[in-house]
């Protein structure tokens, strides 16, 4: 079953320079999810500021500079895991550095809508 761990932050991390201590716990944390064979895609985001919506309404397209909405958080980063239950993800989304500062959403994924014809 695969699980993607969504990791939010406030504005303000965006701004502050990066933690070498916080670094190499995220690169520890990539090594045990490839160690363990459970990590199937992740990333960390740019500045939700380098972001563009684009949204189609009767038929135009509309593109918006910048983050949709004002918000507290931003989505930061994310994993995706295989793993055999929602049991295994919360374990691995304890493990994730981040949790130990702010809640990391555990949400399982949905039917694969662009699978190609032979299912993979």
């Amino acid at each position: 079953m695969k699980y993607i761990l969504l990791v939010h932050v406030p504005k303000e991390a965006y701004d502050a320079p990066q933690d070498p201590a916080e670094v190499a716990a995220g690169r520890a944390y990539g090594a045990a999810l490839h160690a363990a064979g459970v990590f199937v895609a992740g990333a960390g985001l740019e500045s939700p500021q380098n972001s563009t919506t684009v949204s189609v309404r009767d038929g135009q397209r509309q593109v918006q500079d910048g983050p949709y909405a004002e918000t507290k958080e931003y989505l930061a980063g994310f994993v995706i895991i295989d793993v055999p239950n929602l049991d295994a993800a919360i374990e691995w989304a304890a493990r994730n550095p981040s949790a130990a500062q702010r809640p990391v959403e555990v949400r399982p994924l949905g039917g694969n809508y662009f699978a190609t014809a032979t299912g993979k």
